[in-house]
């Protein structure tokens, strides 16, 4: 079983920051690639940004300038730098992993619990 734990929401101010980790726990044999989801009410979960192995990274254009994301791979944690927060950025924040818990196993993905973040104008 994988788990993922996020950590680092809370309430901020319009312009402020906030850093969102995820650490990644469990049977892993390996993890393809990880990432930060976020869902607003009354919307569809969207990709925020993601990084794979090889540190590359995506982010989208909503949060690009404002926004990184960066690993600890050996941790097994992932972060989410977010600066110059808005107001439109008020969501639950989820994790995700694309884990393989064996040599031998599909690549499955995983999610987090969630963090809410929220960003008062």
């Amino acid at each position: 079983q994988v788990q993922l734990v996020e950590s680092g929401g809370g309430l901020v101010q319009a312009g402020g920051s906030l850093r969102l980790s995820c650490a990644a726990s469990g049977i892993i044999f390996s993890i393809n690639e990880m990432a930060w989801y976020r869902q607003a009410p009354g919307k569809q979960r969207e990709l925020v940004a993601s990084t794979s192995t090889d540190s590359s990274a995506n982010i989208d254009d909503s949060v690009k300038g404002r926004f990184t994301i960066f690993s600890d791979n050996a941790k097994k944690m992932v972060f989410l730098q977010m600066n110059r927060l808005k107001p439109e950025d008020t969501a639950v924040y989820y994790c995700n992993a694309q884990v393989r818990t064996t040599t031998m196993s599909r690549v499955r993905d995983y999610w987090g619990q969630g963090t809410q973040v929220t960003v008062s104008s």
